[in-house]
């Protein structure tokens, strides 16, 4: 059995990298993405007016008490109702992008807050505007207490990115079901695909404990 199971493994190994490439692909997206815009949320939240600060909250709230997979349903569906006409692949990058920008907002909100306004004060005495102030005096301090965080909710979506075989996404659950379709060893490439999984957190696992190293203050 085991032979077998290492030949159907090479007969569908451009498949399964293709799956894993995929995967790859639309988390590394909608990380970045969410990132980017879960910093802006988060200084919205901090120092936004009455307005934009209860406006960004209520989205906030509102997308991370939605299910990942209502987010994925919606920007498929929902996109080409209003005539976008978004792909499965763009639907998801968007879908989890939104939903790691709700998050890592958060995460950014409570980094900021946590720096001492003495700091913020300080950096307006010496005359600095505030993009000088959050990119030389709070964001490299807010980074550090954001990385532990950051590095979960990045493998957050890539385990979310299961929920895009919905739609046609053709990432590694999808393509490990269609080659379990064909063999039928379920319990096998199951557990091939989870240890695939694994690998692609454990390096973001590496890779999040790398940028702790190299952004630590010297003792």
């Amino acid at each position: 059995m085991s032979h077998t199971f290492f030949e159907q493994i090479w007969i569908a190994r451009y498949v399964i990298m293709n799956g894993v490439g995929v995967t790859v692909s639309i988390s590394l997206l909608a990380i970045l993405a969410g990132s980017l815009l879960g910093v802006f949320v988060g200084l919205a939240l901090v120092y936004g007016g009455t307005v934009l600060r209860l406006t960004v909250r209520a989205y906030t709230d509102i997308i991370r008490g939605t299910p990942v997979l209502v987010l994925v349903l919606a920007s498929y569906y929902v996109s080409s109702a209003v005539g976008l006409n978004l792909g499965p692949f763009s639907a998801g990058v968007l879908a989890l992008a939104i939903f790691c920008s709700s998050h890592v907002g958060e995460i950014v909100r409570g980094a900021l807050q946590a720096i001492p306004k003495g700091q913020t004060e300080a950096a307006k005495a010496i005359g600095l505007t505030f993009s000088q102030t959050f990119t030389s005096v709070l964001w490299p301090q807010a980074m550090r207490q954001c990385l532990p965080a950051w590095v979960n909710t990045a493998a957050e979506m890539v385990k979310a990115s299961t929920l895009l075989s919905v739609i046609g996404v053709a990432e590694l659950l999808l393509r490990t079901q269609e080659i379990i379709s064909r063999n039928f060893m379920s319990l096998q490439f199951y557990f091939l695909a989870g240890a695939l999984y694994f690998i692609v957190n454990f390096g973001i696992e590496r890779f999040g404990k790398y940028v702790e190293r190299k952004t630590a203050l010297p003792s």
